[in-house]
């Protein structure tokens, strides 16, 4: 039970803590905006401690179900390959319900078929309508004659925090069953293989033609051949090329202005703004896939340090094995939403520099924090992206992106001012669109060069 228990609470932690830290401060808010009180606050406290119970309990309880049932060396790969069809399923059905209707009212036919669609993720029988109806009977004047009289409706209290305690209870009496004998199978070893003669490997023979040095091509071997091994890793590949298509289908079914010179304006501000966005999900997939670089080295990375490896070449072969793929996908983001929204060779040049220039700050930002809040203690990259260095690196990228977007706004404007007013780009203009990419490049390459010489820094103090 103490294991379930700790198991459990572990789980839990490294899966909700980024949904607690986005929800307190909608909780506050709401709280200090109908003056909640010391009730409002220990019923929301409650009610977000229950949800997440439920998930947690629900995930550990297929784990162990599927252990059990399939073989021990397929059941984590079958776990992993069905998540992510699932969430891929799920992310595909919410693009086909079209949101984006809802930004045009007027397509509806009446004011009830469009409070029809508003209700339509709402169910009596979900935990996340249980909670919120919970949160807003302890506001005041918000949940009709209960809160009036001064004793709110606990009811849907009471559903979240009475079925989150049947799930642990359950969950209990599922690990006590089966606990032991999915334990058991879970430690058998992989099958034996029959030795073979030894062969370079084609990602070798293909890295020697670039012309790179062996040390360096056999890291880079390294890393790729680690990368495919782990299900856990290549396997969110397919996630991440529905979340691309839908992404640019987002882009493609955008309500936009018909006139000529609004819809040029708008399409050109949206296509620049798409970087910001373009660059926030390249930091998502940094910090999964490039943040736990070197933790990932675990225990090893002292024998890399004791052999005749550069420390300066290991760090910028992690950065270009994790750079070149980020840079593939940026590119290709980029130059697809460009093409559907049709804008102009001017935008088409700045996205594409801009975003390549970007990714290169992204990365060398997830290697640096990766660096500077190392996890050698574990072998799952999920949990090493989600703690409080992830949350520093996220923060410090969308700063950047920040910098960087504001930094060549002016040079934007500018440009589409002087080109719907039918004249040619000035001195004073022209040496404004110098100034604003300038500091964009400068940010860029600060954000580069800093984080790599403190990774390389932080590595030399742990090796000794």
């Amino acid at each position: 039970m103490r294991v379930y228990l700790a198991r459990l609470l572990e789980t839990i932690t490294h899966s909700s803590w980024m949904v607690v830290l986005v929800l307190v401060p909608v909780l506050v808010a709401y709280g200090v905006v109908y003056h909640g009180g010391l009730l409002y606050g220990g019923v929301a406290t409650l009610t977000l401690a229950a949800y997440v119970v439920i998930p947690g309990v629900l995930g550990a309880a297929i784990t162990l179900t599927l252990v059990n049932v399939f073989p021990a060396r397929r059941a984590r790969d079958l776990l992993a390959l069905v998540g992510l069809f699932g969430a891929a399923a799920v992310v595909v059905f919410i693009r086909l319900m079209r949101p984006e209707q809802l930004a045009r009212p007027e397509g509806f036919r009446s004011l009830v078929d469009f409070i029809a669609v508003l209700d339509t993720p709402r169910s009596s029988w979900l935990p996340s309508e249980w909670a919120a109806q919970a949160v807003l009977a302890a506001l005041p004047g918000r949940s009709g004659d209960a809160v009036a009289s001064g004793l709110p409706d606990l009811f849907p209290l009471l559903l979240l925090v009475t079925s989150a305690a049947a799930m642990l209870v359950l969950g209990a009496w599922l690990h006590e069953r089966l606990y032991r004998q999915g334990f058991s199978r879970a430690q058998e070893g992989a099958e034996l293989q029959v030795a073979q003669a030894p062969r370079t490997p084609k990602l070798e023979r293909v890295l020697a033609r670039l012309g790179l040095p062996v040390r360096a091509r056999s890291l880079v071997a390294k890393d790729v051949r680690a990368f495919f091994r782990d299900t856990t890793q290549w396997s969110q590949l397919v996630l991440l090329a529905v979340l691309v298509a839908v992404y640019v289908y987002n882009v493609k079914v955008l309500p936009l202005f018909t006139g000529e010179k609004v819809g040029f304006f708008l399409v050109n501000v949206i296509a620049f703004l798409n970087l910001g966005l373009a660059g926030f999900v390249l930091s998502a997939v940094a910090a999964r896939f490039l943040f736990p670089a070197v933790s990932l080295e675990g225990r090893t990375l002292w024998l890399l340090r004791s052999s005749p490896l550069e420390l300066r070449r290991l760090l910028w072969t992690k950065f270009w094995v994790g750079l070149t793929p980020l840079l593939l996908l940026a590119l290709g983001l980029t130059a697809a939403t460009d093409w559907v929204l049709s804008v102009g060779p001017f935008m088409m040049v700045l996205s594409l520099g801009s975003i390549a220039v970007i990714t290169f700050a992204v990365a060398a930002l997830a290697l640096g924090f990766g660096a500077l809040f190392p996890q050698f203690d574990t072998d799952n990259a999920a949990e090493i992206s989600t703690g409080l260095g992830g949350l520093f690196f996220m923060m410090a990228a969308t700063g950047y992106l920040a910098v960087v977007i504001s930094a060549e706004a002016w040079p934007v404007y500018a440009f589409l001012r002087t080109r719907l007013a039918g004249r040619a780009l000035d001195a004073p203009h022209a040496l404004a669109m110098a100034g604003g990419l300038g500091f964009a490049l400068l940010a860029s390459a600060a954000a580069v060069v800093v984080p790599l010489r403190l990774a390389a820094r932080r590595i030399g103090e742990l090796e000794r």
